[in-house]
């Protein structure tokens, strides 16, 4: 009987130590929840791109434009479409002539009611003896030749609306056939516009195309990736744009082999990226992202437990850099020469003669001594910017689509993301109707 007890007893022991582990585990977890959700700012529902508490402002600024900024207001139109006259000669409440009347004058902008123009085309067709083939006739109003049951097409216009709402607002398949029928009377099924959006990409293939041979030939190239979806499988999304053009392209692989498809190994622009290894060494001439490593330099300092009078150092070249970079319109070509000069000899000072004792400051210095050859190409070169907020930009339309349908169910429904998504950027950074350049090459004949 005591030995049975004393197993069970040693048992018991043993479950409790176990118990006490797990509840030591579970501890550790929830202590780094909370350390996670206070860098994070706030409770699971909020933005994860909130600033945490201690980077946010004790005074910020109100809201709204500053004082003394320029005002905006509806324009009054210069002509009207309709007249209306309220005429007013005796009081509504007690029936008493008005004596002063005077008049004011309003104008309303509305929308008109919205009905499809259903036209019914009617072409003809024919054998030629001479050709011994079949002719027909078309119209600019013809977008397809299909008959029968598919004898009921969207027009230029209508795609040209559906395009833009998809491609340019950013709205789903089924979003934009909701806005379609309510506002314009358009019925369609989302499985026929993403067919029909095809179809459109097919037709503005040489235009994509186009961009990406304008993207070589540029002297600047700014480029960003993010994560995509292709077909249940990881993929990536590629952009590379400069101020006029922007070239999307989904990829299985994101690699040397991949980026060399749109940019070849020997192309004697300056290449703007953040440091991902794929770009390093792919192009003669390059510029590292200083947003990104400004943003290393203060992780860095979050880590230590006092200030580093290095890392200050460090952020205070980048920094002039930049504002070396607005000063090159008013400096002569010698000052600025000059003052380049004392930057770099700066920059080989801390961080190409000493390591750092420091781990986290080490960690820092070889990411930069990594990236010594690139560190001032901005300031070497016209119309580089010091950082790639200009690839960022154009990739987030992108990663607000990811967000709704996590990217592309097949490689075709990827085709036409590349290509509609590129010129729709491309038309909107030139200020150009992404509508009307679809209307205009959809027709089958010339208007």
């Amino acid at each position: 009987i005591i030995l049975r007890q004393a197993g069970v007893i040693a048992e018991q022991r043993e479950l409790i130590a176990r118990q006490q582990e797990a509840i030591k585990r579970l501890e550790k977890r929830v202590e780094q929840l909370e350390k996670a959700l206070e860098e994070r700012g706030g409770p699971p529902g909020a933005a994860p791109f909130r600033l945490p508490e201690k980077k946010r402002r004790a005074k910020p600024k109100k809201p709204g434009r500053p004082k003394g900024h320029k005002g905006h207001y509806r324009r009054r139109p210069e002509e009207a479409d309709l007249v209306i006259e309220v005429p007013l000669e005796k009081c509504p409440q007690c029936g008493s002539e008005l004596e002063e009347r005077s008049e004011v004058e309003q104008h309303i902008i509305e929308v008109p009611p919205v009905k499809p123009l259903v036209i019914r085309l009617r072409t003809q067709r024919g054998y030629c003896p001479c050709c011994k083939e079949q002719k027909a006739s078309s119209h600019p109003l013809q977008v397809s030749t299909a008959t029968g049951a598919a004898s009921t097409h969207l027009g230029p216009g209508s795609l040209g609306a559906a395009a833009q709402l998809r491609y340019e607002a950013g709205l789903t398949m089924s979003g934009v056939c909701k806005v379609l029928g309510s506002l314009l009377g358009l019925k369609l099924s989302a499985g026929g516009l993403s067919q029909a959006m095809d179809r459109v990409a097919g037709r503005l293939g040489g235009g994509y195309r186009q961009l990406g041979q304008d993207i070589r030939d540029s002297a600047v190239v700014h480029t960003d990736e993010t994560g995509w979806w292709l077909g249940g499988q990881r993929a990536s999304l590629w952009v590379m744009c400069h101020e006029a053009a922007t070239y999307y392209r989904v990829v299985a692989h994101k690699d040397r082999t991949t980026f060399y498809e749109t940019i070849p190994p020997d192309w004697p622009g300056v290449l703007v990226s953040d440091c991902l290894s794929v770009y390093d060494g792919a192009t003669p001439l390059q510029h590292k992202c200083y947003a990104h490593h400004l943003k290393a330099i203060s992780k860095a300092g979050e880590q230590l437990d006092s200030p580093s009078e290095w890392l200050s150092q460090l952020r205070a070249l980048l920094k002039a850099a930049m504002v070396l970079a607005t000063m090159r319109d008013e400096l002569d070509a010698q000052d600025f020469e000059s003052r380049l000069r004392a930057l770099k000899a700066t920059a080989r000072a801390l961080i190409e003669e000493h390591p750092r004792p420091c781990p986290v400051e080490e960690s820092v210095r070889n990411r930069l001594c990594k990236q010594r050859d690139h560190l001032f190409v901005f300031l070497e070169h016209h119309g580089v910017d010091a950082t790639n907020n200009l690839a960022e930009r154009q990739l987030r339309p992108a990663v607000i689509r990811r967000k709704l349908s996590c990217g592309n169910k097949t490689r075709r429904g990827a085709d036409s993301f590349e290509i509609l998504a590129s010129l729709a950027a491309t038309c909107r950074q030139n200020g150009e109707s992404f509508l009307e350049k679809i209307a205009g090459a959809m027709p089958l004949a010339p208007a």
